[in-house]
This record gives C-alpha cells, sequence and structure tokens, in this order.
C-alpha cells in the first residue's frame, strides 16, 4: 500500500507541476513531443520506485514507420511497462472518464489519446475512425485486442475491431508480449508488489496483406504470435 500512495502522490504533483507548462509549450509549439517524452520518463521513473523492472527483448523486430502494437492486457501495470519499452511516440485508446479530468483530459487529447466510451457504439466506431486518421498521418498506435484486463493472466480471445483499424490504415502490426505484469498489480486491485516485467516485441505482420474479410485471420496470426512467447501460466486456458 505504501508503494500505491508513493506513486500516487509522485503522478499527482507531476502532475500538477509539469502540467500546465508543458500544455502551454504543446499549443504554442503545435507539437506534443515534449509533453509525451517526459510523461515517459515520469512513468519509468516512477515504476522503478515502485520496485517494477522492465526487461525488454525484440526490439530490433519493430520495424521503421508507422505500426500498430498489439499487447496481451493484464493489469494496469502493464501500460506503464510497453509504453516506457517502445523507442517512439505512440497514441493511445484511453477510458472517456479519463478525458473529463483536469489538465490530464487536455493533456490525453493534445497526445492525439483517443478517448472511448464502450457504452455508446456511435462514439466508439468514431473513436476507431480516429484512430485510423491518426495511423493514416503516421503516429503509431499502441492497443489491447482482448479489449480488458485479463482476470487470472491467461490471454484471452481478441475483439476484430483492432485488426479492421490496422487493415484500413494499412500499417503493420508488431506482436507484444507482456509476461509478468499481472503479478505486479492484479486486477481490481490498487496495492503494487515489485516484481520483474517482460516486454517481447514479435516479428511484424503486414496488415495491408490482408482484406477486411480477412480480418480474423489477421488477428488469429497475432493471437498466436503473442501466445507462444508468453510463459506456460499466462498461455491460454483452452
Amino acid at each position: 500500500m505504501i508503494r500505491t500512495m508513493i506513486v500516487a502522490v509522485f503522478l499527482s504533483l507531476w502532475t500538477l507541476v509539469l502540467g500546465p507548462p508543458l500544455i502551454l509549450f504543446t499549443l504554442a509549439t503545435k507539437s506534443a513531443d515534449l509533453m509525451y517524452w517526459v510523461g515517459v520518463k515520469g512513468v519509468a521513473f516512477i515504476t522503478r520506485v515502485a520496485g517494477m523492472r522492465v526487461q525488454v527483448e525484440g526490439r530490433e523486430n519493430i520495424p521503421p514507420g508507422t505500426c500498430m502494437f498489439a499487447a496481451n492486457h493484464t493489469s494496469n501495470a502493464d501500460a506503464a511497462a510497453i509504453v516506457r519499452a517502445i523507442p517512439r511516440r505512440l497514441a493511445i485508446f484511453g477510458r472517456k472518464s479519463l478525458f473529463d479530468i483536469p489538465i490530464v483530459g487536455l493533456a490525453f487529447r493534445l497526445a492525439k489519446f483517443v478517448p472511448v466510451d464502450r457504452g455508446n457504439r456511435d462514439a466508439a466506431l468514431a473513436s476507431v475512425k480516429q484512430a485510423v486518421e491518426y495511423m493514416k498521418t503516421g503516429s503509431s498506435f499502441l492497443v489491447y485486442p482482448e479489449g480488458t484486463r485479463s482476470p487470472d493472466g491467461r490471454l484471452s480471445r481478441f475483439k476484430k475491431g483492432s485488426f479492421v483499424m490496422a487493415i484500413e490504415a494499412g500499417v503493420p502490426v508488431v506482436p507484444v508480449t507482456c509476461a509478468g505484469a499481472h503479478l505486479i498489480m492484479k486486477k481490481k486491485s490498487l496495492i503494487i508488489h515489485p516484481g520483474k516485467v517482460t516486454v517481447r516485441f514479435g516479428k511484424p505482420i503486414d496488415a495491408s496483406a490482408f482484406t477486411i474479410e480477412q480480418r480474423d485471420d489477421l488477428a488469429r496470426q497475432v493471437h498466436d504470435a503473442i501466445a507462444a512467447e508468453l510463459p506456460a501460466e499466462q498461455k491460454p486456458a483452452i
């Protein structure tokens, strides 16, 4: 619980102290790069303080140019590990409620993060369309095709929407395997445990070679690539 309190206090101070000047700088320069990388450095620092060690493998598999990173999702801790492991600017989806938080919401929008309202189908479709447009204009994207965090750390079935995005944008999909994050911070728990998280990048899969009708095939290939690199206790149950 002490680690959780340290993280909460640090993130609050980080947001309040650095958020406003970074937002003003972003508005003045029309570039969110500095704000993004300062945020990533802050996440990297606080995760180390919280006792999370991140091992990164397979960075050489990340292709040049825009791509979609597709990762398994087990914990609030895996986003911190994955984002700091990816050596480029990213856009991501986020719960709509996060965009309503002062400073945070504005920073997210300036960074081209995309709000998602899962209870509103039309809004969700608009979010997917926005993500595709961002990728077409050069923004790499991080997605969690399972749609929600795994309750037990095992890889679940993938939803198809992410792969429709990749096909429409014509970008390669990089399978990202995240192992151990579910032990750092369990689902529905705020307690942070020290430990090691391994982030492994697999060989990219060219989504432009698939049609919309073949989205299931693309999803299956990415799912299999991630499953193959997971430890036994995180592989799919079936």
